[in-house]
């Protein structure tokens, strides 16, 4: 599908929801500390397109809930997941996100780390707030996984050993938890059943996944507009992803000596980066990552067999495809 259907699909069925999950996070964003609802708005509104609180509201809708639950719990998560991006641009030494400058590249460290604490605090008010502890235990459980993902990446950043398996249970900790934390608390509060919140979970797990690859390789394989960051920041950050990973793998002696110097020793000549693009392209490594985040969407659309055809399923389906299809 393509990107003018994909979003003129999604926004129309989300879009009343959203403002009202829009509303809770200004409402939440609120503080007599002027850097939060500065830093807080500059992120949020550089965030795409709400990808984690949009599952929450439409795995509710699948499961046929027509309460209010829903959109709190939609707005906690997003706090969670722009936590996560205050607290990784300080790690990375980002100073671009989506083509717009970094909170820390423009505030500075120190109160970037401060203002996701913030907003880690109002997400667990909002939890509490929903007065179920069986959210509470699903998105607090994300939230201590996503914190041992972000740990593992940064110990193993620029270790040039790194296997695919170590690779794949980093992201499955970084990105996917909270991906299947969204969709399987759809399903709770529409109380509809553990092999429904099994299903959901499962989605959202294989959904994050596919989508963490396909960004790893858009890294190495789009244009910085379309990419909405600048391309090759993996690569000048010493990051291991998955075609960096392969190519590695399969190399020659100098081309592994080539993936030490740049990566591991951090030692890169302006010609590099496109150099390490031709080593990825000779062995096929993008094509192999996108082959295996298809793999991940397929996965995802399987375990949405046994629920109902209709509109929610239907825009499910749609951000599964197009997950993987922005990457051709």
């Amino acid at each position: 599908m393509n990107s003018k259907n994909y979003l003129n699909s999604l926004q129309s069925y989300t879009e009343a929801d959203l403002k009202r999950v829009d509303s809770v996070i200004i409402a939440h964003t609120a503080s007599r500390a002027g850097h939060i609802p500065m830093l807080a708005g500059h992120i949020i509104s550089a965030g795409g397109k709400r990808l984690r609180p949009l599952l929450t509201i439409i795995c509710a809708k699948l499961c046929g809930y027509e309460g209010e639950r829903h959109i709190n719990l939609a707005a906690s998560v997003e706090f969670i997941h722009t936590a996560t991006l205050l607290h990784d641009d300080v790690v990375d030494e980002s100073s671009l996100r989506r083509g717009i400058s970094t909170a820390n590249h423009l505030w500075g460290n120190k109160i970037s780390i401060l203002v996701g604490d913030f907003l880690l605090s109002q997400s667990f008010q909002l939890m509490v707030k929903d007065g179920s502890l069986k959210t509470l235990g699903i998105l607090s459980a994300a939230s201590a996984v996503i914190s041992e993902g972000e740990v593992m990446q940064l110990v193993s950043s620029s270790n040039v050993e790194m296997t695919e398996a170590v690779y794949m249970e980093i992201i499955t900790a970084k990105t996917a938890e909270l991906f299947a934390a969204s969709c399987q608390i759809g399903a709770v509060v529409a109380d509809a059943g553990q092999k429904e919140e099994d299903a959901l979970r499962s989605v959202g797990m294989n959904l994050g996944i596919a989508f963490q690859i396909i960004d790893d390789a858009l890294d190495y394989a789009a244009d910085q507009q379309a990419l909405g960051k600048t391309v090759g920041d993996d690569f000048r950050e010493g990051k291991m992803t998955l075609p960096v990973i392969e190519a590695y793998a399969q190399g020659s002696e100098e081309e592994r000596a080539f993936w030490r110097r740049t990566m591991q020793e951090n030692e890169q000549r302006p010609e590099d980066l496109q150099h390490a693009i031709s080593l990825l392209e000779k062995h096929k490594t993008l094509h192999y990552a996108m082959q295996k985040a298809i793999a991940y969407a397929q996965a995802a659309m399987k375990a949405l067999t046994d629920f109902p055809e209709g509109e929610a399923k239907s825009v499910l389906k749609d951000i599964i495809d197009f997950s993987v299809e922005r990457a051709y």
